[in-house]
Formats: C-alpha cells, structure tokens, sequence
C-alpha cells in the first residue's frame, strides 16, 4: 500500500468497464462510449483517435498501429498489425548513391505507408459494436471545437515545434510557436478527414482527395510514393509471440513490432535472482541494462517484415537467454554487447480498454518521432509518420529498406496471461525504451509486489546510446555505484516514457494504473 501522506496514484477500481491512458479526454471519451452500450474495441479507437488530437506529437492518423484482442469469455489472443510498408518505388541502392547511411528522420523517405486508418477500420468491422462513426464522432467534434493543451503535452511540443516543416508549421503550431498550456489546439482538416472515414470507410483515406493530398505532400518532399501505394494499404491479424516469467505468459505482437526483444530480456533477467536485490539499487538497474544491451543487439540482428525476419524462434529461446546471461559481469558494464554475443548468434500513444463482457484490447498507435517526419499534407494537416527511418540501408539485411517492405517498429502492445487467463493488457510508451519498460512493469509486479500502479510510479533507469540515464528517483549512491562498475552515468532530461495497464482480478472487479509521467489516468464504471 502506498504512503497515503506522499504525492502518488491510487489504483482506479470499477466494475464494469475501465479505460487506462495517456489524456483524460481519451479516457473520458473511451468510457462514454462503453456506456453507450460499445465493446472494448469501439472504446479503443474512440479514444485512440482523439489522442492524435489531444496528443499530436505523439501520434496521428497518418502513422501506424498495433493491437492485441482478446474476445469476451475466448482464451485467444489475436494480433492485429496496422503497419504500412514502404511504397512499390523504394530503393536501397537510390539512397545509399546519394551517400545516406541512414534513412532521415525528416525526408520523405521515412515515411511508410500509414496504416492506422486501415487497421481501425478493419478491428471495427469484425470486433466492433457499434460502428466505426459512432467511435470517430467524439474526435470529429474535439478536432472542430478544439482541445485545451495539457501541460506534458505543452513541454512536449515546445521542445520539438522545431520539426514540422512546410504545411505543418502551419497546421500545427500558433503563430510559428508551440500552443501553451491550457490555450485550444483545432484541427479542421483532420475533423473533415475523420468525416469522410465515418461515411465511407477505409477508402476516403486511402483514395480520392485525401490521398492526393498526402502523395502531392511526399512528392514535393521527394519521395517515390504513389497513389497505388495508398490504395494497396492492408492490415492483417496474426498470432502473437509469447514467453513465460514468474508463472506468467507475457504476449507481445510479433514481427515487424519489437516485441520479442522484451520476451529476451525477460529470459536473461529470469537466470538471476531479482529479489534478493534492491528494486531502485545499483545492482539491479546495472543487471537489466546488460540484459537490455544483449537483448537490443539481438533484436537489430533478427527482426524485420514478418516476410524477411531471421532466427525468430533463436531470439526466444531459453538457451539463447541462458548463454546470454553467462555473458554478463555483475560488476562491470559491457562495452560492446555485439562483439561479446556474437559467440551466441553465429549461424519500434498507448490506450488499453477492458469491458463489461471483459474483452480486453491493448492497442498502441505512433507517429514515430515526435511529429514524425514533420510532413503533413496541405489541404487536410495530415501529419505523417517517419516508420521507414526503422530500416537500414545495410545491403541483404533482413531489415533493408526495399518495396512493400514494413520496416523493424518499436511500438508494442502487450497482454500477460495467467493460467490462460488474460490478466493484464499493459503498454509502455517511448521509442527504444519499451520493451525494457515491459520488462520493469513486470518484475516490478513479479518480482517485488507492487501493483501495477506502484509498478508504474518507480523510477526508470536505461541505456541508450552508451550513456545510462537515471530518473530522479535514483539515489546518489546509486548513480555512483553504477558508475562504478564503468556506466556512463547521467540524469534524465525528461521521463522515460509512459505506460498504461488494466489488472482483472479473478473476482472480475478491473484495477487501473496510469502513468504519472503523463497527463493522463484511468476511468471506469
């Protein structure tokens, strides 16, 4: 139990029907529309779409999404994957000529074809209640009327009013600056978009005026993109990958998503004993960087297109976490995982929704980059997303940039199940950081016994870019015995991403949790 005397969260209790994520007015929105008589999955696009709105850096309709499903009273879980790949003209070859490396983050290349739209659509049409115009209407009428700016939202935006370029400049910031807390941001163009999706589905994004509003956008930047490449977009379900910790089975989206780097580090994590140590100490923060080094060095080996990717089923193994584990030195930090491993492999918005019927959808749904490639089409504000820049440019890569090809994402919903028993669709936010956001949500819960909203609350450390970075709930004596054992330690300019979870207790009441990092919270009934 928390100190009731200290700043903090209690876990949200109800019912009926509950809805966990990053704005209010999207949880808000999520739980009138279960009210109204919606399912799980007419609740989680309502309120998926409205963050794109609320929430414009974050997320958009021009980027891509992922979703896990599990129907009222089935033990099934389905993966619906609402990725678009890159357009038919994409070449490898045309980009490295011209001396890239790398794909920008800020060119017309980065980005694939958007595929939210297509998936929201298709998990309307076979998992929906109500209707797809009865989940967009609540968007349509916030993007006409305006939302107030929230203040993680107004930090947020600020520091990247920098990207938008062109048109976005114009849709997206006020008088060439970032909106301030509190003051409306509308989105007109977007509203009309949403419109015509209500009326006529998919196909009023993907073809007629809309398309050619983003194609005329991707070409002026110049890109390859054409029509047939939006029209062609397609969603598609699947099975999820899976891996057991703690008597738990942790269920992430397969490839192309990131999922499987998260089951790894599970397995490497579950060789040593996490409970004998402390849960914001050294040792602990030190054990699961090198997991996450060893793991991350696996995923940028393997995973690509589900078409192309390589060596899945060694990347999940126990033997491979087994091996990786014996890799790493409880006192000194790894320099370079890829070399140490290569013994070993020879041969990247979150909104989670649970009804009354207990449907349970963890859905996920990103821009990418914040504004992603800052692109957005004229008439209409589309912003659209920088995914391609998940490829490279490395010749014969499983992961090369090529056509209709979906490039390596990092966004990855997730459910853990118990017995068979879905128990908790959970979601971490922030690019590189998810899947060693999943890992410390769940020992956080497995390991040490919070619930998942203390889970969520405890400070976060991660390596990234050979720097590891501590939140403010670290300890002096932390950082400097990580430093120590050689990390380069330094603080966090800003929190590491957030998450979102929905607990269903065997009695069936739901628990709640929502990250304080953001704006938002969870609402139930």
């Amino acid at each position: 139990m928390r100190d009731f005397q200290s700043p903090g969260r209690s876990p949200v209790l109800a019912a009926n029907g509950l809805c966990a994520t990053s704005h209010p007015l999207a949880a808000k929105v999520a739980v009138d529309i279960l009210q109204t008589g919606g399912n799980a999955v007419d609740a989680a696009i309502a309120g998926a779409v409205l963050l794109g709105i609320c929430e414009p850096q974050m997320t958009s309709i021009g980027g891509d999404c992922f979703a896990l499903i599990s129907s009222a009273g089935e033990d099934r879980v389905i993966a619906l994957n609402g990725s678009g790949r890159a357009p038919a003209a994409a070449e490898a070859e045309a980009l490295r000529s011209g001396g890239a490396s790398t794909i920008p983050t800020d060119s017309a290349h980065s980005v694939t074809l958007p595929g939210a739209i297509d998936g929201f659509c298709r998990l309307s049409a076979d998992w929906g209640r109500l209707g797809l115009a009865d989940s967009l209407a609540p968007a349509i009428r916030y993007a006409e009327e305006g939302v107030p700016v929230a203040p993680r939202v107004a930090l947020d935006w600020d520091a990247s009013a920098h990207i938008p370029q062109g048109a976005a400049r114009r849709h997206y910031l006020q008088d060439g600056r970032a909106p301030r807390t509190g003051e409306l941001f509308r989105a007109p163009g977007q509203a009309e978009v949403l419109r015509r999706i209500a009326r006529d589905g998919r196909d009023a994004f993907y073809t007629g005026e809309v398309a050619e509003d983003m194609v005329a956008a991707l070409r002026q930047a110049g890109g390859v993109h054409a029509m047939e490449d939006f029209a062609a977009t397609d969603s598609e379900y699947g099975d999820p990958v899976s891996g057991s910790y703690k008597g738990h089975e942790l269920m992430e989206h397969p490839p192309n998503g990131q999922g499987a780097t998260a089951i790894l580090i599970l397995n490497i994590l579950a060789q040593f004993d996490l409970t004998a140590m402390d849960p914001w100490g050294a040792e602990r923060a030190h054990l699961e960087a090198e997991a996450a080094k060893l793991a991350y060095d696996a995923r940028d080996r393997f995973l690509a297109d589900a078409d192309h990717v390589t060596r899945l089923e060694h990347m999940l193994s126990l033997d491979t976490a087994r091996a990786l584990a014996a890799l790493i030195r409880p006192d000194r930090a790894m320099a370079a995982p890829a070399e140490l491993s290569e013994s070993v492999h020879k041969d990247t918005v979150y909104i989670t929704v649970v009804d009354r019927d207990r449907m349970a959808v963890s859905l996920i749904y990103s821009c990418f980059h914040a504004f992603g490639s800052g692109i957005a089409s004229d008439r209409f504000g589309v912003l659209l997303h920088n995914r391609g820049a998940g490829f490279n440019l490395i010749p014969g890569h499983a992961n090369e940039y090529g056509p209709g090809k979906r490039p390596m994402h990092t966004i990855i919903p997730a459910m853990l199940r118990r017995e068979g028993r879905v128990v908790m669709p959970f979601g971490v936010m922030g690019g590189q950081y998810q899947p060693a956001g999943h890992a410390r949500v769940l020992t956080n819960m497995l390991d040490f016994g919070m619930d998942p909203q203390a889970a969520l609350d405890g400070p976060r450390s991660f390596v990234e870019n050979g720097r590891m970075v501590l939140e403010t709930g670290y300890s002096a004596a932390a950082a400097e015995a990580l430093a120590a054992r050689g990390h380069d330690v330094t603080r966090a300019d800003s929190p590491l991403g957030g998450a979102q979870a929905i607990r269903i207790h065997e009695s069936g009441v739901l628990e709640g949790a929502s990250d304080p990092r953001k704006d938002g919270c969870a609402i139930g009934y």
